[in-house]
Parts: C-alpha cells; structure tokens; sequence
C-alpha cells in the first residue's frame, strides 16, 4: 500500500511539473505569420517616481500570412496594455514583412524594482509569446513644508 501511494504521489508530482512548463505548440503551417521583437525585453532603467511610463516593443510580421493580435495582457494591474478603452496593440492584421508596435505603460508611483511579465497572444507561429519590462522607480520625492 505505502508503495502505491508513493507511486501515486510521484505521479502527481511529476504530472504538475509538466503542467508548469511553458509549452506552447507551435502552428506547423508553414505560411503561418510570425512576430519577431526588435527586443523582447525594455528596460526602463532608472526613473523618477510618477514619470512617463509608456514604452513600445516594435515588432515586424516576419512570416507569410497576415499576423492578427487578438491579445496583450500584463501580468498585474501595475502594467497596463490598454489605453482609454482602446487595445495598445494593432487590430488590424500586419502583412508579410510589415511592422507595428504595441505599447506598454507601467505605474511609475510604485517605488523600487519591477521586473513584468507582458503576454501577446496571436496567430503566430507560437500562439503565445511573452515580452518582459524591467526597472527600477525612484523614491517619491520628499514632500516640503
């Protein structure tokens, strides 16, 4: 018994282990499109509390059908992808060996380091891909009195 248990636990371990990996199946159309970054990852360095926030990753289509985002999503409500209702990211598709971006704004009145997760779901050769932001915000300048 205590060895079908173990077995059994292994199992699960080894089942929820898989399951955390990131796997994405790519869309073995060879015409499918492709989103190639010119970075997948934007550094903001180091910024004043409350700056400008907003950054873009320029993408090109970089494969043989037109490339349709469907969406862009931050990991937390610090990271923001739509802006005034509006999608940051084209809705109409990008041809063959065109470009666009897709903007990015983080919260800069949250002090210190930040690393962010960005996800882009498209029709892509891999259907998922994440791009990343990174940081660091001052600290919030002293108020006088």
């Amino acid at each position: 018994m205590k060895k079908f248990l173990s077995l059994i636990l292994a199992l699960l371990g080894f089942s929820l282990s898989l399951g955390a990996q990131e796997s994405v199946i790519p869309n073995m159309d060879p015409n499918a499109a492709d989103i190639k970054f010119e970075t997948e990852v934007l550094d903001y360095g180091l910024i004043e509390y409350d700056s400008n926030g907003f950054r873009e990753f320029k993408f090109t289509n970089t494969g043989k059908s037109p490339l349709t985002i469907t969406s862009v999503s931050g990991e937390c409500g610090c990271t923001t992808t739509s802006f005034e209702g509006k999608p940051g990211w084209p809705t109409e598709p990008i041809l063959p060996g065109k470009s666009g971006v897709i903007r990015v704004k983080y919260d800069t009145k949250r002090e210190g380091k930040f690393e962010k997760n960005v996800t882009v779901t498209s029709n892509a050769k891999y259907s998922t891909k994440r791009i990343r932001i990174k940081g660091e915000v001052k600290a919030k300048p002293a108020s006088g009195g």
